[in-house]
């Protein structure tokens, strides 16, 4: 039976998990003391660079002792710097248990080749068992799984007396999850995600173990430029102060700027925190009370407070091939689209047929109570529209 249009649409309706919803009140205007037609490299242009890296270990709290650097290629590029420049010195062991943390493996296994690899691996849903990680190892692994909406619920499994490093990818996690710094020697993440920043730009952040590795250990194979954190075996320290490795954007640097102070208006870290989780919870509510849907993810104490994945549950779409399930949530995604209510909530390429919304930090409460009535009858539109068969 069809159910009603909503009368009320949310005011904003933008759920991407990335790039994600521009923080509450954003406007253009708020960029114009960027520093645009002058050089990075400017006294006024490092020193904009070096604000970012302040305002970043303040909001993050981010412990004395650990460096903070702005690097290329948003998280992808951070990330990627990491496993080239310090991976091979000791076996490594990759967790993944979702798209990205997989295309970490793909790199480590098919681009560096490294040998003393263990890969343990979980299905779309679930973690893997962490309680049997060797810490011996470096550990490579995702905090937070952005097309699984599975994240670790905390760093308690993490050995302090570990060996290895652990390299984390806090993307979507940072500002909206709490990190365990001590159990964490590398954590990259980008602008664009839990405060909503602009995206080609990451953040590499260096615990005193990472640098020891850095400057004791060369790679076997060659670093490309944009890579390199070392000088003559030393760490080069610029990077880490605003002399970024190529040139970023400065506009997109003022929007980072303009989010970060946003962030620390609405409490810092636990109000950043305490908006997730609210808006994750308004959203879970909804799932306990609606038949049709449930959460990708298994563990109510897993389930990410950021890119929430949701499947849809309902006899009559389960019962459909795979490639069905995925055309009636794209279908389901594109009515909600075509009214301007939600954009962008589809399932990840590579995961699981449903749906994917954003909860971060940037994103209303209100707009999260206003959308659910309209998945609703989004659901009721899409299945209307299936054979009678079906």
């Amino acid at each position: 039976m069809a159910t009603s249009k909503p009368g009320v649409r949310p005011v904003i309706p933008h759920f991407s998990s990335g790039p994600c919803a521009k923080r509450p009140g954003w406007n253009l205007q708020n960029l114009t003391d960027a520093v645009l037609g002058r050089s990075h490299r400017s006294k006024v242009g490092k020193a904009k660079l070096k604000r970012a890296i302040d305002l970043t270990r303040e909001v993050l709290e981010v412990p004395v002792g650990y460096l903070i650097g702005i690097v290329p290629a948003s998280d992808t590029g951070a990330v990627e710097i990491a496993l080239w420049s310090l991976l091979g010195a000791r076996p490594v062991t990759m967790l993944a248990w979702e798209s990205f943390g997989e295309g970490w493996v793909t790199d480590v296994e098919k681009q560096l080749r490294l040998k003393e690899l263990t890969v343990t691996r979980a299905a779309y849903g679930e973690l893997p068992d962490l309680g049997k990680i060797d810490f011996a190892n470096d550990v490579v692994f995702t905090w937070n799984g952005t097309t699984s909406g599975v994240r670790i619920p905390n760093g308690d499994w993490i050995s302090a007396k570990r060996q290895g490093l652990t390299i984390c990818d806090a993307t979507s996690a940072a500002f909206a999850q709490r990190l365990d710094w001590p159990k964490l020697d590398v954590v990259t993440f980008s602008w664009q995600k839990v405060l909503g920043g602009e995206g080609a730009h990451g953040m590499l952040v260096l615990s005193p173990r990472a640098v020891e590795r850095l400057e004791t250990y060369k790679p076997a194979w060659p670093l490309p430029k944009i890579f390199r954190l070392t000088k003559g075996g030393k760490l080069n320290e610029g990077i880490f102060a605003g002399e970024t490795i190529n040139t970023p954007s400065m506009l997109c640097v003022e929007d980072y700027l303009d989010a970060l102070q946003w962030a620390k208006s609405a409490g810092g870290l636990t109000g950043t925190v305490a908006r997730s989780d609210a808006n994750a919870k308004s959203l879970s509510d909804w799932v306990a009370s609606t038949a049709w849907v449930d959460h990708l993810a298994k563990n109510a104490n897993e389930r990410s407070n950021t890119s929430v994945c949701l499947k849809v549950v309902d006899p009559a779409i389960t019962r459909l091939s795979v490639d069905d399930q995925a055309a009636f949530a794209k279908t389901l995604a594109g009515l909600l689209e075509k009214e301007g209510v939600a954009y962008d909530i589809a399932f990840y390429r590579d995961a699981p047929p449903g749906l994917r919304i954003w909860c971060g930090a940037t994103v209303e409460r209100h707009d999260i109570e206003k959308l659910t009535p309209w998945l609703d009858w989004a659901f009721a539109e899409a299945k209307a529209t299936l054979p009678k068969a079906a």
